[in-house]
């Protein structure tokens, strides 16, 4: 089936172009837009799409696509989304991604099935939200920065959560530091790792490729990657997870491994889930605005599905939570807090 990209690579044009002449967007110019639907018509895009979209009627109805609907994280998301749909008389729908191209999912946003969608799962193309959003069909994206018509972002300051998170153990005088990873697809994680080099850097610190291990943003995966890095013999004197749920399976393979936390080593994480305050020790966090984030993104949702004009973007900010994971070792003078 033909995507939007092989209509905006038919025309000429940029994908966002193709975009906004499907949505029929006063920002193309006649002559492109006719154009561009000249290369839908002949590539049979959507060949119902448009038709479907003009009859369909409101179903009081909103999606929430999370990559995973177990995690803590989600939950907090949800119940923060929800409340919103409730106080405008909607019904929330939350559904996982896992499938990609082929998930409900998808076939939720390309027939429609619901009024509009806030989106939090990498695995789901751009192109996909590109095509699927519209006027009648508006979506709120969390997380990846994307420009296109009718689709809004909500995002968190990540690479800067991931400078402070790695500024702290600089400051507590640790220079060997592991990042454990998410996804390698995850724009959260690449935002997060960002930071992490950042500050690595600015403190003339080298990441060690032995000590960069992916967790997946699980905690089974956070457990396994503390094991791998143990059975290799040297541990850093930190460790920054790119998730709570990581760090969390990491203090279990630190204290069945007979390693101390934060004595022998110390550990941070990123999120400040509800569990992160405890588990033993109590978790330092990056603490991510959830439940601001969720309600945000449900309001402007709501804002636009009643035609309002919103930004195309909003950035939220994040703080270290400071409990009991991280101990200070020796501090060199040419580091001193910011």
């Amino acid at each position: 089936m033909a995507t939007i990209k092989d209509v905006a690579k038919l025309a000429g044009v940029a994908l966002s172009t193709a975009s906004y002449a499907l949505n029929g967007d006063s920002k193309v110019s006649a002559k492109t837009k006719a154009k561009v639907l000249a290369a839908a018509r002949e590539l049979n895009y959507r060949k119902n799409g448009f038709a479907m979209d003009l009859k369909r009627s409101r179903t009081n109805t909103i999606a929430l696509i999370l990559t995973d609907l177990s995690g803590p994280y989600y939950s907090e998301l949800i119940r923060s989304v929800q409340d919103v749909a409730l106080a405008n008389g909607y019904d929330l729908i939350a559904c996982s991604s896992m499938g990609g191209r082929d998930s409900t999912a998808v076939r939720f946003l390309r027939e429609k099935r619901v009024d509009g969608a806030i989106i939090l799962a990498h695995n789901i193309h751009d192109d996909i939200l590109v095509e699927s959003a519209g006027e009648r069909f508006p979506i709120i994206v969390m997380d990846r920065q994307l420009s296109s018509s009718h689709l809004v972002n909500v995002l968190v300051d990540g690479e800067q959560g991931g400078y402070l998170a790695t500024r702290h153990l600089i400051q507590k005088g640790h220079k060997t530091i592991a990042y454990i990873s998410g996804p390698s697809n995850s724009y959260d994680n690449a935002l997060r790792y960002q930071g992490y080099l950042r500050a690595m850097q600015e403190a003339g610190l080298e990441e060690k490729s032995k000590w960069r291990l992916s967790g997946n943003f699980v905690r089974e995966g956070g457990y396994s990657a503390t094991k791998m890095m143990v059975m290799q013999g040297e541990l850093p004197s930190a460790v920054f997870y790119g998730n709570d749920e990581m760090a969390i399976g990491g203090l279990k393979a630190f204290e069945e491994s007979g390693i101390s936390v934060p004595n022998d080593i110390s550990v941070i994480g990123f999120d400040d889930i509800q569990l992160s305050e405890y588990v033993h020790p109590p978790l330092t966090t990056v603490r991510q605005p959830k439940h601001e984030a969720g309600s945000l993104a449900g309001h402007l949702l709501f804002q636009m599905l009643n035609g309002e004009a919103v930004n195309t973007s909003y950035t939220l900010t994040i703080d270290l939570v400071e409990r009991e994971s991280v101990r200070s070792v020796q501090v060199e003078s040419g580091i001193q807090p910011a």
